[in-house]
């Protein structure tokens, strides 16, 4: 009887060990952003936000809102932005173009041109 007991114990042992653990989760990869969908940033830290079809720029050391206006999806690599400055009082539009997933160049219907980052 304990020859057998002996022969159980050492036979689930063998099993246990030929048992392997469960792979480790692999962690899911953050979803990358899609359009301009976002926050970006331009050189000197006003933060723009696309959202929804609304767009809005705010300073980055008070949050006061410098402009507001809405943005049209022309291609997936083109915007059109009619906004108004709430500091000049002015209406604009805007083209910009997403020349890749973190930088979005734009020109103003004055020919002023600017460069937004992508704000992680």
């Amino acid at each position: 009887m304990k020859l057998k007991m002996g022969f159980a114990l050492i036979a689930a042992a063998s099993l246990s060990a030929c048992v392997s653990s469960p792979p480790p989760r692999q962690m899911a990869a953050a979803p990358q952003p899609q359009g301009v969908e976002g926050n970006w940033v331009d050189p000197n830290g006003i933060v723009s936000t696309f959202q929804a079809g609304t767009f809005n720029t705010r300073a980055s050391d008070s949050n006061a809102l410098l402009a507001s206006g809405t943005y049209t999806t022309l291609s997936p690599t083109m915007v059109e932005i009619n906004m108004t400055s709430l500091v000049r009082k002015t209406q604009s539009r805007v083209n910009c173009a997403l020349v890749s997933q973190s930088q979005l160049n734009c020109t103003q219907d004055s020919g002023a041109q600017f460069s937004l980052s992508r704000r992680g």
